[in-house]
């Protein structure tokens, strides 16, 4: 990436304002859950008080870090359509003859099996290509080879 924001898709923007509006559910769950700091209690309370403050922080970190995302994602626009970047939805062609749609994202949750991260080996060979591009990346089972096939489909 180049240091410029970066667009997001639909589909990711839809799952970052989830994740933050689940994030702000919880966060506001744990703040109630705050006693005022001089109320007496045993050390037994207190480990649980400072436990739920720490919760809190790193609650509002993610909020911030999620709210800073979409914001510099509205500024960037809408991903490419003349070439890969990040947010692009990418149909490539597999040397074996097989076909897949992947999107190239910052992050891959585990369970989103065609998302490509934009640092991953294909990500990186993708980033900049067009269709009829094709583009060569390691893997762990060596080289390996899928030729860009359309954009945003």
């Amino acid at each position: 990436m180049n240091g410029e924001p970066e667009p997001i898709s639909a589909e990711e923007r839809g799952a970052l304002e989830q994740e933050l509006a689940d994030l702000r559910a919880e966060r506001d769950r744990v703040a109630a859950t705050l006693r005022d700091p001089d109320s007496p209690g045993d050390q037994a309370d207190q480990a649980d008080e400072l436990q739920r403050a720490s919760d809190v922080t790193r609650l509002d970190t993610r909020i911030s870090d999620i709210t800073l995302r979409l914001r510099e994602a509205s500024a960037a626009g809408d991903p490419r359509t003349d070439a890969v970047g990040v947010g692009s939805t990418v149909t490539l062609r597999f040397s074996d003859g097989t076909t897949e749609t992947v999107q190239v994202t910052e992050v891959a949750d585990e369970a989103e099996r065609t998302a490509v991260t934009f640092d991953s080996p294909l990500g990186r060979a993708l980033i900049g290509r067009g269709p009829g591009d094709t583009v060569h990346y390691d893997t762990p089972r060596g080289a390996a080879e899928a030729t860009v096939l359309s954009l945003g489909d």
